[in-house]
């Protein structure tokens, strides 16, 4: 019962993305399954202990430090909520540290990298609207679940920008240059009537060649495709694209408050991460010019 209102509450209070409430929803069910098996059947009998016990079976599992993490969210979120609704009096996940995670080596394309992957389309019908979704991912940096949700009226072609939903209702307007503009033009007005089809009133801005909204394993292809052609080193994903329009603004000097919000971060330490390029290439500079670096 809790677990459902919980579920509702993310949905129409928070309003989280699908994606996002089923994994809170999947996190929290494998919590209650574990302390059930430790005879415990109510939520409210939870204790600190029980949840300790639950984050070391699943490092002994070989559970990521990630994974932990993202398991360990989705149950204080869930105890939140029940504070929140005077079910509990005490959070049994406090004091509980998250696993620290080893940093990851930021992975981004250089500018030449992205100019072959964005000339890799041709000019057919699939290239012109690969085309289109390549170049507003790179101007934007919009998450994948934004580009396959985003519908036609979410694009200002006049003014240049597209309108992002995002989480929690937070709409914000991404600006998208020239290029980008030219792109989406074209796939728009020449390419997007020829995949519909039947399905005149799709609003859907992102047609597979069935006239049905792009999917998530669709744009996955894509990519893949376009980065072996493009003879990328990594295989190209949406995060990739993402992290190198970050990437390149910070390089090119834009301030961290406008690129949180660009970006959509709710928390500035999430931005805070494409700092670390600039600090590395700051440090390489005075490693190789500066007569007492070494």
């Amino acid at each position: 019962m809790y677990l459902e209102q919980f579920v509702d509450y993310l949905k129409n209070n928070r309003k989280k993305a699908s994606n996002t409430v089923e994994a809170y929803e999947r996190d929290v069910k494998e919590f209650t399954s574990f302390v059930a098996a430790r005879g415990i059947s109510d939520v409210k009998d939870v204790q600190n202990t029980e949840v300790v016990a639950y984050l070391l079976e699943l490092k002994n599992d070989g559970k990521s430090a990630a994974t932990v993490n993202r398991k360990l969210a989705s149950i204080r979120s869930f105890y939140k909520f029940l504070m929140e609704k005077g079910v509990v009096s005490d959070d049994p996940t406090n004091n509980i540290k998250s696993p620290r995670i080893p940093r990851k080596k930021l992975q981004y394309l250089t500018i030449e990298e992205i100019d072959k992957l964005l000339s890799a389309p041709d000019d057919s019908i699939r290239g012109k609207r690969d085309r289109a979704i390549l170049e507003l991912l790179y101007a934007t940096g919009i998450r994948v679940t934004e580009l396959i949700e985003a519908n036609v009226d979410d694009i200002n072609l006049r003014m240049g920008f597209i309108t992002c939903a995002g989480e929690q209702s937070k709409a914000r307007i991404i600006p998208m240059g020239r290029p980008a503009r030219a792109a989406m033009e074209e796939y728009i007005y020449d390419v997007r009537g020829k995949l519909l089809r039947d399905n005149k009133k799709d609003k859907a801005l992102f047609l597979n060649y069935y006239g049905q909204r792009i999917t998530r394993q669709g744009l996955w292809k894509i990519l893949k495709a376009y980065g072996e052609k493009a003879g990328l080193e990594h295989r190209l994903t949406p995060n990739i694209i993402r992290n190198s329009f970050a990437v390149h603004m910070i390089q090119n000097g834009a301030d961290l408050k406008s690129l949180q919000e660009l970006l959509g971060h709710e928390d500035i330490t999430a931005t805070q991460i494409y700092l670390t390029v600039t600090e590395n290439r700051i440090k390489d500079v005075y490693d190789k010019t500066h007569p007492r670096a070494k």
